[in-house]
């Protein structure tokens, strides 16, 4: 079966040059569009594509609030944001909504195909752009002294759920990973939290990333 691709831009040209680009690709079929957020959402709910490519900037709701009730309606669709924003707080933003991928517009021709088939079997996926900006910002906020490493440090079995965390399963789905019950994966997520001083996935994201705890090409 081919991987089901909804688009969702507000330029019709862009849109154009994406389904040239997906057409072109064997294993990926287009099956709609839409120029605004909120007809976007509707569709997909109704639809439910395998990815949904949202860009953040669009008319009637934008694509951070497009991804939140999409990840809220239908957890199964995956949301890929295809943007112009290199800025580590959109990306941050994405990932709290629900997001499973980012892809700067600068770079679709290269990525997002491979960011399509990522996030469909391996549920994440940070385009090198992307992660160069996240790990740039990271260094900035260390050498100013923001960031410090944590008073105690994980246990391996913390580090496996941080893992999964940032790939961006749920506490159902790291149970049924690592064959331990619901309530424990949520002891070991708030042992997480505490050790490391914070409060959202999108932290925990960029601290398993930039310690090594997943690889560079998908979270």
């Amino acid at each position: 079966m081919p991987i089901r691709v909804y688009l969702c831009d507000d330029h019709a040209m862009l849109r154009a040059g994406l389904r040239a680009l997906l057409g072109d690709e064997r294993g990926i079929e287009v099956i709609g569009e839409a120029g605004d957020g909120r007809t976007a959402v509707a569709e997909v709910v109704a639809l439910r594509p395998d990815v949904a490519i949202f860009d953040i900037t669009m008319p009637g709701i934008d694509g951070l609030e497009a991804t939140r009730r999409v990840h809220r309606s239908v957890p199964e669709v995956r949301v890929l944001i295809l943007t112009m924003h290199d800025d580590p707080a959109y990306l941050f933003q994405a990932l709290d909504a629900g997001a499973a991928g980012y892809v700067l517009k600068r770079s679709a021709e290269s990525d997002l195909i491979e960011a399509i088939r990522t996030i469909v079997v391996d549920n994440a996926f940070l385009a090198p752009a992307a992660a160069s900006a996240l790990v740039s910002d990271y260094v900035r906020r260390r050498d100013r002294g923001e960031i410090h490493e944590p008073i105690e440090r994980l246990t391996a079995r913390e580090e496996d759920v941080l893992k999964l965390i940032a790939q961006g399963f749920t506490n159902v789905e790291i149970a049924d990973r690592l064959v331990i019950s619901i309530k424990t994966v949520e002891t070991h997520r708030a042992h997480i939290l505490g050790k490391l001083g914070m409060r959202k996935r999108a932290e925990l994201v960029e601290y398993a990333r930039t310690h090594g705890l997943i690889a560079p090409g998908g979270l």
